[in-house]
């Protein structure tokens, strides 16, 4: 029989609720976290003096409230406890600070749109992005950990790149790499999951239990969502849908395979099917979009096609999970936009009834920064879940 918990034990984890709430929903005053939390103001009181103490929070009288009687203080997320997200795409690298709260207090990224994607040169220009977000954070501050999003398959127990077929890596230590040069604990998440936390945490699907987010570059990528949990299978590696064949014999993907979703409904199919010769990333995407509103036939011909393969895709999705959102984020946010009507269609023809008939089809609220938020998210994880704990 286990024993009950410590009256540490209850303090501490009453201190990572309290956090959570206040990172997740904003600044609240001690009156609404005693009712969300089920605690007296007099336990409230003396939580947000331990998280006031290590730096976490700050409290301030709230504004007019036409109310008699003494206010309720309002705890607000510190605004000199930060992350470093960095998020490592097969077009750019960007890197962000983000502070407790989520909101993002600087942010900058660099193209690649040629050129190597050597490990050595990625993660030496990673590390000198995330010391100059460190840098410029300016004293009193305080960095509580670095997440990078990285688009392939990734071992999050210690950070290694299995394979990632876009940039050619397999088995690329990134975070361990990444943990010597910075003198921090980092985490290494996969892109579309860490974009479908963030969706859920602060995003289009907050409180959605089951989801479904679709992130597109020049690779298609997936995070699945059910009962609250991120999908991850035995290794971690789940959610690779852009290798969902759906089209037998089709396009050659990165992976070795034909057909894959991502080799008929990515990027590179968007820009072949159109003709163009412009590099890989969202500016010719939006190029594409553009045309096609303006009534050059062969760039909507190009969004009908690779929307009609999105619509396979999204049908086979819907149809094995049951979602009640499907989310569509990075350069598939554009298509799906400009291609709503495919992708809607297919789906009427190839989703089951029952699963379909209550799905949801939306875009990102976070735009661009959604895989960068997720890194966040991750790299704040320790810190919300045992605040007082000491860093790594």
């Amino acid at each position: 029989m286990r024993a009950a918990p410590s009256p540490e034990e209850i303090r501490r984890r009453n201190l990572a609720v309290l956090l959570r709430h206040i990172h997740r929903g904003g600044p609240m005053s001690r009156a609404v976290l005693a009712e969300r939390m089920g605690l007296n103001r007099s336990t409230i009181l003396a939580l947000t003096a331990d998280l006031a103490a290590a730096g976490l929070v700050s409290e301030e009288l709230p504004g007019q409230t036409g109310k008699a009687g003494r206010p309720s203080l309002v705890v607000r997320p510190s605004e000199q406890v930060y992350v470093v997200a960095l998020d490592v795409g097969t077009d750019r690298l960007a890197v962000g600070r983000v502070g407790l709260g989520g909101a993002v207090l600087a942010r900058s990224e660099t193209p690649r749109t040629s050129g190597t994607f050597d490990p050595d040169e990625v993660i030496t220009a990673l590390a000198a992005m995330a010391r100059g977000m460190i840098e410029s954070a300016g004293p009193g501050t305080r960095c509580a950990g670095v997440g990078v999003a990285f688009c392939g398959m990734v071992r999050e127990s210690d950070g290694v790149v299995r394979y990632g077929p876009n940039l050619g890596w397999v088995d690329v230590p990134i975070g361990a790499r990444l943990s010597e040069e910075l003198g921090l604990k980092v985490a290494v998440g996969n892109n579309a999951n860490l974009g479908a936390l963030a969706e859920r945490e602060r995003g289009v699907c907050v409180d959605v239990e089951n989801l479904i987010y679709l992130h597109g570059d020049v690779g298609v990528g997936g995070g699945i969502i059910l009962g609250g949990n991120l999908i991850g299978g035995e290794g971690g590696y789940g959610g690779e849908v852009g290798h969902m064949i759906v089209n037998p014999g089709g396009r050659p993907c990165a992976c070795g395979s034909r057909g894959c979703l991502e080799a008929e409904a990515g990027e590179l199919a968007l820009i072949a099917v159109a003709g163009r010769t412009d590099p890989p990333g969202r500016a010719v995407v939006g190029a594409i979009v553009e045309a096609a509103a303006r009534g050059d036939a062969r760039c909507r011909d190009a969004l009908h096609q690779v929307g009609d393969w999105l619509g396979y895709g999204v049908a086979n999705l819907v149809n094995i999970f049951n979602p009640s959102v499907v989310v569509f984020g990075g350069v598939l946010r554009e298509i799906y936009l400009a291609a709503a009507a495919q992708v809607r269609s297919r789906l009427a023809v190839d989703g089951l009834l029952a699963v379909r008939e209550r799905v949801r089809l939306r875009t990102s609220a976070l735009g661009a920064d959604a895989t960068l938020l997720g890194a966040a998210e991750l790299a704040f994880t320790d810190l919300l879940t045992d605040p007082l704990r000491a860093p790594d």
